[in-house]
């Protein structure tokens, strides 16, 4: 199994950075693609970013430009840097596996993003 934690959260101006951290542990061998996902109050979560195993990244149209993401393999870890926030990036952040096999990890805690305008 996978397990995967969420940090980095926290308050921030609007136009202001953050960087968040994914780390992973367990069967790290099994993980195809890392996702980072939103949630913001009242609506649903949703997909913002992510990277395969070959280095493939994507990203929500609403963050391209501002957001990167990158790993470290040597820390099995996956960043999401967030650059120029805004008032509507806040919510709680996750991230998530896609295993070969077709499976996801559970959903963790997260980690809030509160951007102040």
């Amino acid at each position: 199994q996978v397990q995967l934690v969420e940090s980095g959260g926290g308050l921030v101006q609007a136009g202001g950075s953050l960087r968040l951290s994914c780390a992973a542990s367990g069967s790290i061998f099994s993980i195809n693609t890392i996702g980072w996902y939103r949630q913001a109050p009242g609506k649903q979560r949703e997909w913002v970013a992510g990277i395969t195993s070959a280095g493939s990244i994507s990203y929500v149209d609403s963050v391209k430009g501002r957001f990167t993401v990158s790993r470290d393999n040597a820390k099995n870890t996956v960043y999401l840097q967030m650059n120029g926030l805004k008032a509507e990036d806040s919510g709680v952040y996750y991230c998530r596996a896609r295993t070969y096999g077709g499976s996801y990890t559970s959903w963790g805690q997260g980690t809030q993003v509160t951007v102040s305008s």
